[in-house]
């Protein structure tokens, strides 16, 4: 028994040196510590900040800054701005990028246009310590962008503009970092300025046209390799980061670029985001909170005025700065006091390029004892009001977003049923990956998988054998937090127990795989179409997908006239813009100029930022016309019409035998709207 009790005191001596026991510390505190403030009103962020003052060295000394430590805290700051790159819409940044770049110089200049006369003439700091301790209040780290991605504002134009800004404003000051160090050594020679440019272009080249390419090959070779695609992800962002300090940059930078350069390969809604985001809001992030909690020691502020002076100063200086940029960027683009806030919020915590830049400026002998005290004074204090004015912000941006929403959708999004009857198991992995990414993220209805089984006196079997296949083919849905569910139904024919099925659940969208070949070309809308087209009145999708979703590069959607009265147009080019943003592709449009202009104004009354290239189309008699613009990449998407209605005409039931004779390596997708 006194074994057993001196080698428990032995384990429990502080600080702690037992990585299982230290794992499990802090699986604790994240697990308790947002839960237990939550219920005061307290961000969940502060909590873990909190929690790892109190543990660190300067509080209750439980733990030590160790290798294992700086291991997780460093793998939770590369997630933080990984995560950044990755949910970042490409679409909403390109259309923002003129803003993102004038925001970046405002979040630059203006803290080191007011920090470097406090810091030279009212501290009395020299040249290189006041350039330096200023272009620290440029800096920002994305610590709260947790939380606008949980309560899922991360696409607002507020949040692109800052997280673009982010990185030009972080890279600018890392540069002139490197600039200051190389003034501070003498070595500031145009070999220096050589080597920086050279690395730069080559990093940049690296990341935006090898690890694309590399990612599309991987993805596409082991596409049933789920778990292998996380890993590769980690490897890459992780690689990414080594890079980017070889190349003389921090590996925050890296990690952002590899966010960027896989943006288009990993959709929004697919189950390999929920993972990266599950597993990184889970443990990777929670843990480099807590770090940045480890560094702060509140007792500095007592070791003396000066010390408690230039914390206050600092502290003041870097809030204001960082609140007079979003003022600006406010006035200049019209935004609401809330995306105000919000750019605000997300861009004044300091927590890793500022302690990056300080130490670097400390070891250096350029910083002395007082301002790397002050930072860690000023890295407390910001993220503290950066996690409260950023959660109140993201509320206010989804209330008012609540109030001004233009309901021009057919169908209510909490209601939002599909339908997905699946005739044989070839291509149902692409057709679910497609419904996970259209389907309304605010429906409470899963996704219906049907199978119909005929009348026989096996039918029962068959029907127990049908829905173990497809069981199978849940997992994925369930791990992009996509719920479906597995149906069947006894009926004569498939196409009446489709269109039953239909009517019974209410279904909104029905998708169907394209029609199998049988050894001769056959009608597209034979039998089985027809019936389904006359007997349901919903928006019907057939599909047909050649290669992965992720490596289409276009959407090449042909419409007909007067497509805009039908009753469904809202509705189709919902989920076309909905698909165009999950992966990050333009649309081509080909129809008449008043097809286009109404989908123009959908786009701007429902707030959905279409990128979209437009050209006259009026060739139907003539419609392999538009062989000459299709690539082998594009998704051909035909919106068609049921007989007897507005846009209907002749040309429409021979299209879709042409898509399948003439573009047979192609994907191609049929809609007949509701």
């Amino acid at each position: 028994m006194d074994v057993i009790i001196n080698q428990l005191i032995e384990e429990f001596q502080l600080p702690l040196q037992n990585p299982v026991l230290i794992f499990s510390l802090i699986l604790f505190i994240i697990l308790l510590a947002p839960v237990v403030l939550h219920r005061i009103r307290i961000p969940g962020i502060i909590g873990l900040i909190v929690s790892g003052i109190i543990i660190g060295p300067a509080g209750l000394n439980i733990l030590e800054k160790s290798l294992f430590v700086d291991v997780f805290s460093t793998i939770g700051l590369l997630y933080i701005m990984f995560i950044a790159g990755l949910e970042l819409d490409l679409n909403e940044f390109r259309a923002t990028r003129n803003k993102s770049l004038l925001f970046g110089f405002l979040t630059f200049t203006i803290p080191i246009a007011i920090g470097f006369p406090v810091c030279h003439y009212i501290l009395g700091f020299d040249f290189n310590a006041s350039l330096l301790t200023s272009s620290m209040f440029a800096t920002h780290t994305l610590v709260t962008y947790p939380i606008v991605s949980k309560l899922g504002v991360s696409k607002n134009v507020a949040v692109a503009i800052t997280v673009g800004g982010t990185i030009l404003t972080d890279t600018a000051v890392l540069i002139m970092l490197a600039v200051i160090l190389g003034s501070h050594d003498g070595g500031l020679t145009q070999e220096f300025w050589i080597r920086l440019g050279i690395s730069l272009v080559l990093f940049s080249a690296f990341m935006f046209l090898v690890i694309p390419r590399i990612a599309k090959w991987f993805f596409s070779k082991l596409e049933s390799e789920k778990h292998s695609h996380y890993i590769f992800v980690l490897s890459v962002v992780f690689f990414s980061a080594f890079l980017a300090e070889i190349a003389g940059l921090e590996s925050i930078i890296g990690a952002f670029v590899a966010g960027l350069a896989l943006n288009k390969l990993i959709p929004h809604s697919s189950a390999l985001m929920n993972r990266i985001e599950f597993i990184g809001n889970s443990l990777f992030i929670p843990f480099f909170l807590i770090s940045v909690g480890m560094i702060v020691d509140i007792s500095v502020i007592m070791s003396g005025p000066m010390a408690l002076i230039i914390a206050g100063t600092l502290t003041v200086v870097a809030i204001f700065g960082k609140w007079t940029a979003a003022f600006l960027t406010q006035i200049i683009f019209k935004f609401s006091k809330g995306q105000r806030n919000l750019i605000f919020g997300l861009s004044s915590a300091h927590a890793a390029a500022t302690l990056a830049v300080i130490l670097v400026g400390y070891k250096a002998g350029i910083l002395d004892d007082n301002i790397l005290n002050g930072t860690v004074v000023l890295i407390l204090v910001t993220c503290i009001i950066a996690s409260f004015v950023t959660e109140s912000a993201a509320k206010t941006i989804i209330r008012n977003s609540d109030e001004d929403e233009d309901i021009a959708l057919s169908s209510p999004s909490l209601q939002e049923t599909i339908l997905i009857p699946i005739a044989n198991l070839v291509n149902i992995e692409k057709i679910l990956d497609f419904a996970v990414l259209i389907k309304d993220k605010k429906s409470i209805n899963p996704l219906s998988i049907l199978t119909v089984v005929p009348n026989t006196n096996e039918a029962e079997k068959t029907i127990h054998k049908a829905k173990q296949g497809l069981e199978n083919y849940l997992k994925e849905t369930t791990a992009s937090d996509t719920n479906a569910t597995v149906m069947a139904t006894i009926d004569h024919n498939a196409a009446s127990g489709i269109s039953r099925t239909a009517k019974e659940i209410m279904a909104d969208i029905i998708l169907l795989g394209w029609p199998q070949k049988t050894g001769f070309l056959d009608k597209l809308i034979g039998d089985k179409m027809e019936s389904i087209l006359q007997n349901t009145n919903k928006t019907l999708f057939i599909c047909d997908f050649e290669i992965p979703l992720v490596n289409h590069k276009r959407l090449f959607v042909v419409v007909p006239p007067n497509a805009e009265l039908e009753e469904g147009f809202a509705h189709w080019v919902n989920k076309i813009a909905k698909l165009s943003v999950e992966l990050s592709i333009p649309i081509h449009l080909n129809c008449n100029e008043a097809t286009h202009q109404s989908i123009v104004k959908f786009a701007k009354d429902n707030k959905v930022n279409l990128t979209m290239g437009y050209k006259k189309f009026k060739d139907w008699d003539d419609f392999l016309i538009i062989s000459r613009e299709i690539h082998d990449t594009d998704l051909i998407i035909l919106v068609s019409a049921r007989k007897g209605y507005i846009s209907y005409f002749g040309h429409l039931d021979r299209i879709p035998l042409k898509l399948e004779k003439h573009f047979p390596a192609i994907s191609k997708m049929v809609i007949y709207p509701q």
